[in-house]
């Protein structure tokens, strides 16, 4: 898969398109994806996927924003492996904002993308303002579709359905949402040290932003096994701002800093508390560790 950044030159070929923000990747955008690429190989066109960074609640209202349920390297690698073409990842900015619906088309769709067939979600709206929809796009020199909600289990799919269940703990709610399960990926950094004293050394990733999860989780580590994860903001000791995840794995020892680990959440064991002391902390984590060696012992 190409994915591109920026400022787009001309097209060199025509594409089946579609665009949003693709939060979570989860079934229902599995099915926009699964039309485009199908499309796609039917008219010998590139499949593509046109996203934005930040996006567009974020730039407008950052503190209102809800927590991301994937971040940008993830949602580019599950975008990846449904089957697209090529990514471009647009910034989105005032001079993005600003841009006419009629712009919009012309410059983006048309020219830089080389749009032939365009699939939209229903409510979709584009331009400054929102003002473009699908009457807009009609007539453009290429053909375009909107696609109706997918439901699954009698409900309709969305982003914020799958954010509900994230916040809530329910990570098989949300894993039949997805359509796979819920994942945080990223680079370990170097800590405090504070796990490694306690008996229970913990590979750091940094988060930008807050995830829609918070708690003591059982985990898989992609290559590198199963462990038990805390994502939140240390109240006991060394506070953070931003939330943190760390990640304590059973059956690896050796320094993993620099390495990109992917995270499977698996079960929510508990919320995050505030501990006097570190023996009390110590203890706490111990029970952590106990309770998700015994999952896998349930599971398998």
């Amino acid at each position: 898969m190409v994915v591109t950044h920026g400022s787009l030159q001309r097209a060199r070929g025509r594409c089946a398109l579609t665009i949003g923000n693709f939060d979570g990747v989860h079934r229902g955008h599995r099915a926009l994806i699964d039309r485009v690429v199908a499309k796609a190989r039917e008219a010998r066109l590139t499949s593509c996927v046109l996203t934005f960074e930040p996006h567009p609640r974020e730039f407008f209202s950052p503190e209102a924003a809800p927590a991301r349920i994937t971040r940008l390297r993830d949602k580019l690698e599950l975008l990846g492996a449904a089957g697209i073409d090529h990514v471009h990842v647009a910034r989105f900015d005032e001079k993005l904002a600003a841009l006419p619906a009629e712009r919009f088309i012309e410059d983006i769709l048309v020219r830089s993308l080389g749009t032939q067939w365009l699939l939209i979600g229903r409510d979709f709206r584009f331009g400054a303002r929102r003002a473009g929809d699908f009457a807009t796009l009609q007539n453009r020199g290429f053909a375009v579709e909107a696609m109706a909600d997918v439901q699954f289990e009698g409900k309709r799919i969305s982003s914020s359905a799958v954010r509900a269940a994230l916040q809530a703990g329910d990570l098989r709610g949300a894993e039949r949402l997805l359509g796979h399960p819920y994942t945080i990926s990223g680079r370990v950094a170097h800590g405090a040290k504070l796990g490694r004293g306690l008996g229970f050394p913990t590979a750091n990733i940094v988060l930008r932003r807050p995830p829609p999860i918070a708690g003591i989780f059982v985990v898989e580590v992609d290559r590198y096994g199963r462990g038990v994860a805390s994502v939140g903001r240390r109240p006991t000791v060394n506070p953070v701002p931003i939330p943190l995840l760390e990640v304590h794995l059973f059956d690896h020892s050796a320094d993993l800093y620099g390495e990109h680990l992917r995270v499977r959440f698996l079960k929510k064991l508990r919320d995050e508390e505030k501990y006097d002391g570190l023996p009390a902390l110590q203890a706490a984590i111990a029970r952590d560790a106990r309770q998700a060696r015994e999952f896998f012992l349930e599971h398998g």
